[in-house]
């Protein structure tokens, strides 16, 4: 019997007992019964509905479980999935702030050159990630990521045509454009004002189709393979070679570029004396110079922060690393300069910093920031030692690339084994000299040989005459600073 009726009945029955047979006949009393009624008719309805709202919201242990599962697992995968896209969005910033380095490039060459070559190198530092980046689409992004032939060159993954629209391939490959464009750019600025223009754009265009990406296979051969190309190590790699950020494939093999170019084309007109006594040539704008230079610390938080591809927290001590290395690199080639001749050396100073950001390269993301002070010390007097030795070996680096990008390429990848968070390992150490000796090595034989066929064929070096009246005449008929008058002194 429903609740409903238990009270109705009761309350018919005390009504009947508490009044007179004439009251219980009356009118009154009928409707009032009525609206007793009426209002426990109500109560009964919303006691079922809590009933069966109850019932619906509180299910058994057993029954709750599917449910929990499955909001638990709803979860787990929107997580996962803001944090792929974050890595995405991550990869593609850190790849526009080396995409800034082709800017710094520009602006460190053009200072520390005359004013008569600014066009040139303006042209060489634009026109080389352009063919860089053409280059590695077609051909070099395939050799260095793609499957590979026994760990020495990668063999698919050219044109990348297949690939959809929304493919996470993409934001891969944007990243690692920049670093061939920078690997490519060193060279200009070792080998400014005397080199012929086509000459050098032979040169990018083999050097970010073939041999940059050939010796980044070597390292590097397996980082495409989340991302459905390749996935197969290569022969250093296998062995336990890392460079994190490139201090070897990039900058090592862009350094050994330059060396060989420097060797190949020879010294600026007039650069030494008959008797091999260094002569000054003085850069036109050094806060040009100086400009170029923060733009390349700056784009060099993307260069290493941004090759974890993941955004989270490991990027921030690396970031540290940049900043501490470089910094304790500027003071150490100011001092260690400022000891050899008795003054501070703007130029050494700004390459000091360039160097220990090259030295903290291979090694940001295995050393503390401690580590990174000394990496960053002994860096800056590298570059200084090496700017001076190869002075009086008689080759001309116009912007001192080969000190900051060869000998600290080779610091920073041995800086690796030396000062690893988890502690010195002597088989690391020959590992990782025998990755940046032979990647180096190799870049160097096949550059030198490249130049050397070029000079041979079309030339390399422009002439006495075109370096005096400035390449900017000589190969754009133009002048970058029409209304300016200039004084120049070789």
């Amino acid at each position: 019997m429903s609740l409903r009726l238990h009270l109705a009945l009761a309350v018919i029955f005390l009504s009947l007992t508490m009044v007179s047979p004439a009251q219980t006949s009356s009118p009154g009393v009928e409707a009032k019964l009525d609206t007793i009624i009426q209002k426990l008719d109500q109560s009964q309805k919303t006691l079922d509905g809590v009933a069966a709202k109850v019932g619906t919201e509180a299910p058994t242990a057993e029954a709750a479980k599917p449910a929990a599962a499955a909001s638990d697992f709803a979860l787990k995968s929107d997580v996962e999935t803001v944090q792929l896209n974050a890595n995405y969005i991550w990869m593609i910033l850190a790849g526009a702030l080396v995409f800034v380095m082709q800017a710094g490039f520009a602006m460190v060459e053009l200072g520390f050159a005359r004013a008569k070559n600014s066009i040139n190198i303006v042209m060489k530092n634009f026109l080389d990630f352009c063919i860089s980046a053409i280059a590695f689409m077609f051909l070099g992004f395939g050799l260095m990521f793609g499957t590979s032939l026994s760990g020495w060159v990668g063999s698919d993954g050219f044109w990348l045509s297949t690939h959809a629209g929304d493919s996470p391939l993409w934001c891969f490959w944007f990243f690692q454009v920049v670093f061939a464009g920078t690997a490519c750019t060193i060279v200009s600025g070792a080998m400014a004002e005397r080199t012929k223009f086509v000459g050098y754009l032979i040169y990018a265009a083999l050097l970010s189709a073939i041999i940059y990406p050939i010796c980044g296979h070597w390292a590097w051969g397996s980082f495409a393979g989340s991302y459905g190309v390749g996935g197969e190590k290569g022969w250093l790699e296998a062995m336990g070679f890392i460079d994190f950020a490139g201090s070897t494939v990039v900058h090592s093999v862009g350094g050994a570029c330059a060396l060989a170019g420097i060797m190949v084309v020879g010294p600026r007109y007039g650069r030494f004396g008959k008797d091999g006594t260094p002569r000054l040539i003085a850069g036109h704008n050094i806060p040009l110079a100086a400009l170029g230079v923060f733009l390349l610390w700056f784009g060099w938080f993307g260069f290493n922060a941004g090759s974890t591809l993941i955004a989270n927290a490991s990027i921030g001590r690396i970031a540290v690393n940049t900043t501490i290395a470089p910094a304790a690199g500027a003071i150490a080639a100011m001092i260690s300069m400022w000891f050899v001749q008795g003054r501070p050396d703007v130029g050494i100073t700004l390459n000091g910093s360039l160097g220990g950001a090259v030295g903290i390269t291979a090694c940001c993301s295995v050393l503390t920031p401690g580590s990174a002070f000394i990496v960053g010390i002994v860096a800056g007097i590298l570059t200084t030692v090496a700017t001076i030795a190869i002075e009086r070996l008689q080759l001309d680096d116009a912007v001192g690339a080969i000190p900051v990008h060869l000998c600290n390429g080779w610091w920073g990848t041995l800086s690796v084994a030396l000062f690893h968070e988890n502690g010195f390992d002597p088989r690391m150490l020959g590992v990782q000299a025998l990755g940046t000796l032979s990647i180096s090595g190799s870049a160097f034989v096949v550059c030198f040989l490249i130049f050397k066929a070029v000079d041979m064929t079309i030339g390399l070096r422009a002439s006495e005459t075109e370096q005096v009246d400035g390449l900017d005449f000589a190969e754009h008929a133009a002048n970058a600073y029409p209304d300016f008058q200039t004084t120049e002194q070789a």
